[in-house]
């Protein structure tokens, strides 16, 4: 095991990591923007540099400065957290290069996924199920609509390069089509690098579920169950929970078995999820994605499991055992975690400024991963994630309880918060029968 390891990262995932590094007796090196410098992150890592200004670009996002932190302070490992360099193939080798242990998967791995393309294809020949779509990318609007009526309508186009919902949208015929496809190839370029669209038949009332693996040393892909995270708006999470309340046992069971074969297919190493779409009505599902890194609503499957994930990566990447005996994996009650964003509640519209005051709640199965405190400016700059909290009970009812209780004690002044809209969502009949699909947000915000 590695001595020292670098957070690449910042905010709640970078205190995530340093402590079960603490735990583990890993010194942690914590980098920092100057907009960054006051967050509790900095102070509880054992080391400490900052790396540049506060646009990513110049810091977080700069290769060469965040491995200069690491010689600079002997560290040993680097862990990437998620977001910004964490699935990027070539930091990953870079890592490497330089003698480092590398907390992911194989570069290798993390590229093939990387494309949602050559991703599908991949997947599609190792028998695991993908939805009718292109297996290239389709190279202007006149060949995406003659893909489009190849597939049938509606059709989903997306950046094939792209993550966070960037990129991607639904048409239900050729207008609507080729005006998503000039904006999808637009914003792929601008945020990816990349204009290549790939194209796929939308499912209806889908529901997004993934399924958490973890790679083994000796060749081995195990599963830990599935998180539901079809409450979405614009295409990205707010709220996650497992079980999923979807899907039977059967249809479970079909999934968990195609994530090995997907982990196979490319000789993945460490913690990933394969990102499923749900056809609750015909009881099926496709691939979506393979998210080659730490899921930010990784907790739930830890308070359900009792299994730390970031433990496991850092063990796997020294070439050690995980921690647990896999053949002996238990799943107790059900969990939610709930994302806490400085955004305006009703139009989710990102909300900077001073936290005056931050009272998180507690109590029996609440848990709170938080990347700020009272005094702490929420800059423009990065994601407006604050905090996840988290309820876990013996049952679905008794997780959502909580949650309910925790949502309406969990106190943040001097900026909008989404927790009224948690408040609501909760509260919704349709999130707690259960019986919901990636549109609900849609319903609950017309």
């Amino acid at each position: 095991m590695f001595e020292s390891v670098l957070v690449a990262n910042r905010g709640e995932i970078a205190r995530r990591v340093i402590a079960t590094a603490r735990r583990m007796g890993i010194a942690s090196v914590a980098v920092y923007s100057e907009a960054d410098a006051e967050l509790p992150y900095v102070a509880e890592a054992d080391q400490a540099v900052p790396i540049g200004p506060a646009p990513p670009a110049d810091s977080y996002l700069d290769i060469g400065a965040v491995l200069a932190a690491a010689r600079k302070t002997g560290a040993q490992a680097v862990h990437p957290g998620y977001g910004f360099l964490a699935e990027n193939p070539e930091f990953a080798a870079r890592v490497a290069a330089d003698g480092l242990t590398w907390v992911g998967p194989p570069p290798l791995a993390m590229a093939q996924m990387g494309d949602k393309i050559n991703a599908r294809n991949l997947m599609a020949q190792a028998g695991v199920p993908v939805a009718a779509g292109t297996a290239s990318p389709v190279t202007d609007a006149d060949d995406a609509a003659a893909q489009a009526r190849r597939i049938g309508y509606p059709v989903m186009v997306k950046a094939a390069a792209g993550g966070g919902g960037i990129g991607m949208s639904a048409a239900a015929g050729e207008p609507e089509l080729r005006a998503a496809f000039d904006t999808a190839r637009s914003r792929a370029e601008r945020f990816f690098g990349s204009p290549a669209i790939l194209l796929e038949r939308y499912i209806a009332r889908a529901r997004h579920v993934e399924i958490q693996i973890l790679g083994l040393n000796d060749g081995r892909i195990l599963t830990l169950g599935e998180r539901d995270c079809s409450v979405q708006r614009r295409h990205q999470k707010v709220a996650e929970e497992t079980p999923s309340p979807g899907v039977s046992a059967a249809l479970r069971d079909r999934m968990l078995q195609a994530a090995v074969r997907a982990g196979e297919a490319v000789g993945y190493r460490g913690a990933g999820t394969v990102e499923c779409l749900v056809d609750t009505e015909a009881e099926d599902f496709v691939f979506l994605e393979m998210n080659t890194r730490l899921q930010v609503e990784h907790p739930v499957t830890e308070m359900v499991t009792g299994i730390d994930l970031v433990e496991q990566q850092f063990l796997v990447a020294a070439g050690e055992m995980v921690s647990f005996d896999p053949a002996s994996v238990r799943y107790l009650g059900h969990a939610l975690e709930l994302r806490v964003y400085a955004e305006d509640p009703r139009r989710f519209l990102p909300s900077p400024g001073t936290i005056m005051e931050w009272a998180e709640p507690s109590g029996e199965g609440i848990r709170v991963d938080a990347g700020y405190q009272a005094g702490n400016k929420v800059t423009p700059f990065y994601d407006p994630l604050l905090a996840k909290l988290c309820a876990h009970g013996a049952t679905r009812a008794e997780a959502l309880s909580r949650a309910r209780d925790a949502v309406a004690s969990f106190r943040i002044t001097g900026l909008k918060t989404n927790l009224p809209f948690h408040a609501e969502l909760l509260d919704s009949g349709e999130f707690a029968s259960g019986s919901y699909d990636t549109s609900v947000v849609a319903r609950l915000r017309p």
